[in-house]
């Protein structure tokens, strides 16, 4: 069943299932699955269609899906996905950043600010824990005697848009 000469064989059968092969098994279109690496060329957008990432300047991005790299919603939208499949998704405040956190704001003093640091609103600023592991904060608001820090991520309370393009599945 299938053709002979470069071709191993055109279709299989396996489990009573069909499986496409061509050249020394390569999947031909297969697709994507749980811990699949792939490669995603994609455009992020805000719902008001405002962009705030994209691949498409660049190498696509490669990940496994199952790691937890991505947020769920995006590894979600890449399941049985093709080679070649074009598709935009909408992602859920639940399945993108989540919602914004009140407990990751914080009071500063700004006596606690080293003299170098203009506090302005806008500004991102990066505080060590006891382990010595980073967390980015962007001030939100500037007083006489203190500041607000935010450290929700920045997308966080927001339900995004992905262009996705399917480019490579190892």
């Amino acid at each position: 069943m299938g053709r002979k000469g470069s071709y191993d064989s055109l279709f299989s059968m396996r489990n009573n299932n069909f499986v496409a092969y061509y050249n020394e098994n390569k999947k031909f279109m297969s697709q994507v699955k749980e811990n699949d690496t792939v490669k995603v060329h994609y455009t992020g957008k805000l719902k008001n269609g405002q962009i705030f990432d994209s691949s498409l300047e660049r190498e696509p991005l490669e990940f496994t899906l199952g790691q937890g790299m991505l947020i769920p919603g995006f590894e979600k939208a890449v399941i049985d996905m093709k080679v070649n499949d074009k598709k935009t998704v909408d992602i859920p405040v639940t399945e993108a950043y989540g919602e914004v956190r009140q407990e990751l704001f914080h009071k500063v003093e700004k006596a606690q600010l080293p003299e170098e640091v203009k506090p302005e609103v806008g500004l991102g600023l990066v505080s060590k824990d006891a382990q010595g592991n980073e967390h980015p904060f962007k001030i939100v608001e500037v007083n006489e005697d203190h500041i607000v820090v935010d450290g929700n991520h920045p997308l966080a309370g927001q339900e995004l848009v992905f262009d996705l393009e399917l480019v490579e599945i190892k």
